[in-house]
């Protein structure tokens, strides 16, 4: 099968597509094995590609962890599955940029109706990672003020939806017009700020009246310089470190603010908290089915082959939303072309 395998750490520019990598068997008895159509694209994948992650296989692996695709016509189906060969689905494991991916069958969900594979290949991580940071990590109530930073990103345009579906008045930051302009138009946010601007939190301050923000929500690493602008009581959620730098923080703001700073890990959650789980995925169907949020996916849909290309525009920051390989034609069924 085609398959970005990883033979050697490397960065993904110096890694080619395999076009007879041998087909996925199922190493477990709660396994069965998925069609991929479609798969998201994440900076951790990066760090996998060259062993900079916390979780890399023996190699020769074929890296991705996110996908959306039917459920093979060839799969086992273990004693409990509620699955069927044929049932559109969405999950997570390793191996999502190849043709096939075998993966236990609690890591699957229904795929909803009213979604493509395109849109659903990005929500495994992303959509219950934001989801739960606002509503279960940092409590969230209606009529709140949330900043959210790089809120053009994959989690950054989800916590913009979420957190306006559920209430709150929210400000998003990014470092380009361009990107506010995502954050306006497919998040849906309430008011824009360039982070890159000397005193961006006093114009975050001015537009809360004084107050600041209830929530900061941030997958950057931009905790300290958000502290300026947080509100008495507020919480600074730590999602991510995408700048690179994991930051020391002023304790004395935090004592002085009475603040909380809250950390969300979701991959966490299945080991646990696994009941914590199935209710963030109902509540996110619910809210996916009634439309008030939708995934929104990068402008440029990457073949496999070109799949570096897009690991390399998230690594420079270029993309937005969630960016996607599609390595099978929803309308057919056949490879993606170039």
């Amino acid at each position: 099968m085609r398959a970005f395998v990883v033979k050697e750490h490397a960065h993904p520019s110096k890694i080619s597509v395999a076009f007879d990598f041998p087909q996925p068997t199922p190493q477990r008895p709660d396994e069965v094995l998925v069609d991929v159509f479609s798969a998201g694209l994440n900076f951790f994948d990066l760090l996998q590609a060259q062993g900079k992650y916390q979780n890399q296989p023996p190699m020769p692996f074929v890296l991705g962890s996110e996908f959306a695709g039917l459920v093979a016509s060839n799969s086992p189906i273990p004693k409990g599955c509620p699955f069927k060969p044929g049932d559109r689905v969405l999950g997570g494991g390793q191996g999502a940029f190849g043709e096939t991916v075998a993966v236990p069958w609690k890591n699957l969900l229904p795929l909803p109706d009213n979604l493509s594979f395109d849109q659903a290949a990005g929500l495994f991580v992303t959509w219950p990672t934001s989801y739960e940071a606002l509503v279960g990590r940092a409590e969230l109530k209606p009529g709140e003020w949330v900043l959210v930073t790089a809120s053009a990103g994959g989690v950054g345009i989800a916590a913009v939806q979420l957190a306006k579906a559920l209430g709150a008045k929210v400000i998003a930051a990014a470092g380009s017009q361009a990107k506010l302009d995502i954050s306006k138009r497919y998040g849906g946010a309430d008011f824009c700020i360039d982070y890159t601007k000397p005193g961006w939190q006093n114009e975050v301050l001015n537009i809360t009246g004084g107050k600041g923000v209830d929530v900061i929500y941030d997958p950057v690493g931009m905790i300290r310089d958000s502290l300026k602008c947080i509100a008495w009581k507020g919480r600074a959620l730590v999602v991510g470190f995408a700048a690179g730098q994991i930051e020391k923080l002023p304790l004395n703001l935090v004592l002085l603010k009475n603040i909380s700073i809250v950390g969300i890990h979701w991959g966490a959650y299945s080991k646990k908290e696994p009941q914590r789980a199935v209710v963030v995925w109902k509540e996110l169907f619910e809210l996916l089915a009634s439309e008030r949020v939708k995934p929104v996916v990068y402008s440029q849909i990457y073949p496999l082959e070109r799949l570096a290309d897009g690991l390399v525009a998230i690594e420079k920051r270029q993309t937005w939303g969630k960016a996607v390989v599609r390595i099978r034609d929803e309308a057919t069924g056949q490879k993606a072309k170039l």
